[in-house]
């Protein structure tokens, strides 16, 4: 057992013998804020208050309330949820050491920072701080009003409180406040880069790694978010039109009611398969509170300044990103059928929303076109629609977001592609069904996160002496080496350079068995996104983009 002082009080920990390497300090549970309940539900997170005597931190705190995609299939986890996780390889180390904070994807609605999945122990070997956090989700975290008492992205300014209780607690754990990274996954890596704008984050982490995911992707952005709170409290039973009643119901349901909930607005919402995010991300009113994001009416515009100065990034995605659209929603069977009856189904999200009739009919064709032909979409050659599925939902938003922050030439970034296959990718084969994973292997959605943490709940301990362990530590060490020099590789003991990304030189490494450097990921694909873009939504004023001229 071992102890540490907190800035709140003492916390009691424990040391694990790590399977990998030496043993590691561990602290599960940390309260970073007050517990969000009663009337701090849908208000940004206060303080916590501190305790008297020692508090045991050796179990990890409550997950948020949310439904168990995984596992049960049911509801679990509490309102009482703000809570955090620390390993540290050394208590008293000769030099503070850099801090990585995970963020956790799962589409803001599902997830938390347990090590049932996001366990440090490949990390904590490479001599780096893990600081895993849970925030408030779906309704709980992403309800918007449009009012002073529910003006939206709590669970953001959730992860903003775990933020600044790393910079004033770290150090007790042996970290280096000012190496800072945050990374994440997926909604995780959106949230990452929505922090690389947000003024309440700015000055709280030094590095930023984004894996498949930026704010630009179609399903991050909450469109009309009061019409989607009043909606849903109608589906619940509140009639009323007078927003101090709307507020007093939403603060006094049973949290347990907020969970898998849907307000589908439009028909396109309401009948499409793939997974849709009703409770995201929100440009806030102004009500005179410290707000998350305030500036702008889409993600264009919040981006269009760039990111702040002076962060170095990292930001890329897996090969086969759409994999994970086939198992959401409903099935590949089911995917299969509206991408052949319905030509909207090949239209991103955001522009769907935004666009006339005539116009989204136009873009779908002309998608559907370029990967398709004129061929009937089938497991045979489901692979066309698997690339054009990763483009629309996760890689064009990445190399955009890159050119975008490249031009403004104020940080140092990085990109890359991840192609490592082995028996760890999990997502694959279990989103990716019979029909993808008997004809090749595949690198879906998620895949990544199992060469970067042990992911207990799905896999067993790797033999250190196979390749896989090999690109585990591969991946580990370009990750922790990013956290301790802002160079993934400093030197020459990886076997290539990875070079920052110019908008000249567009350089990225290709992260599999082999690290392969290259230039202008995804051209193909990219200039065919941009010139059809540019041509067909000439006369949408909203995307900033093509006013950037990336």
């Amino acid at each position: 057992m071992v102890k540490v002082k907190v800035k709140e009080g003492v916390l009691e920990g424990e040391i694990i013998e790590n399977v990998y390497g030496n043993h590691f300090y561990c602290f599960k549970g940390i309260p970073y804020a007050e517990p969000p309940i009663g009337d701090l539900r849908f208000q940004a997170p206060k303080p916590k208050t501190p305790w008297t005597g020692v508090r045991q931190a050796k179990q990890h705190g409550p997950v948020c309330c949310q439904y168990d995609y995984l596992k049960t299939l049911q509801t679990k986890g509490e309102e009482d949820c703000l809570y955090l996780n620390v390993y540290t390889p050394n208590i008293k180390p000769q030099e503070p050491l850099p801090v990585m904070v995970y963020i956790h994807g799962g589409g803001f609605v599902s997830g938390s920072g347990n090590d049932d999945l996001f366990g440090p122990e490949f990390l904590v070997k490479h001599n780096v701080i893990l600081v895993t956090i849970n925030y408030r989700l779906e309704v709980l975290g992403f309800l918007c009003l449009e009012t002073e008492d529910i003006p939206g992205n709590a669970g953001m300014k959730d992860q903003v409180a775990a933020f600044k209780w790393v910079q004033s607690n770290i150090h007790s754990f042996g970290g280096d406040p000012n190496k800072v990274t945050i990374f994440g996954e997926s909604a995780g890596a959106a949230s990452v880069s929505l922090h690389l704008v947000s003024p309440m984050s700015k000055g709280l982490f030094k590095r930023a790694i984004m894996q498949s995911g930026t704010l630009l992707c179609p399903w991050v952005q909450t469109h009309k978010p009061r019409e989607r709170a009043i909606l849903l409290a109608r589906e619940l039973g509140c009639m009323s039109n007078n927003d101090a009643e709307i507020v007093k119901f939403f603060k006094n349901i049973p949290a347990e009611a907020l969970v898998k909930k849907s307000a589908p607005l439009i028909y396109v919402e309401y009948f499409r398969t793939s997974p849709k995010t009703f409770f995201g991300i929100v440009i806030e009113k102004q009500f005179g509170q410290e707000c998350f994001l305030s500036n702008g009416e889409n993600m264009y515009d919040v981006l269009k300044d760039g990111i702040h100065e002076g962060v170095e990034v990292i930001n890329g995605h897996t090969e086969d990103e759409g994999i994970v659209y086939f198992a959401m929603g409903c099935n590949a069977d089911k995917e299969i059928e509206q991408a052949n009856k319905l030509i909207e189904f090949y239209v991103p999200y955001d522009l769907t929303i935004h666009l006339p009739l005539l116009k989204r009919i136009e873009l779908g064709n002309k998608i559907k076109e370029y990967y398709l032909k004129d061929r009937v979409v089938s497991k045979e050659h489901i692979d066309d629609l698997l690339r054009c599925l990763s483009m629309i939902y996760f890689v064009y938003a990445a190399v955009t977001w890159q050119k975008i922050c490249a031009k403004r030439n104020k940080n140092k970034l990085y990109f890359y592609t991840f192609s490592c296959k082995s028996e760890r990718n999990i997502f694959a084969r279990v989103l990716g069904g019979k029909f993808i994973s008997d004809r090749r292997t595949t690198v879906s959605h998620g895949d990544d996160l199992s060469y970067i943490f042990p992911c207990k709940i799905a896999l067993t301990k790797v033999d250190i002496n196979s390749k896989t362990y090999q690109m585990i530590d591969q991946v580990t060490m370009l990750w922790t080496n990013f956290a301790k020099f802002g160079d993934p590789t400093p030197d020459s003991s990886m076997g290539a350079k990875w070079m920052p990304y110019t908008i000249e030189n567009q350089h990225y490494l290709d992260i599999g068995e082999k690290l392969t450097p290259g230039t202008s990921p995804n051209k193909q694909d990219m200039d065919f996104w941009e010139s059809i873009l540019s041509r067909i939504l000439s006369t949408i004023s909203f995307l900033d983009l093509f006013k950037l001229k990336v």
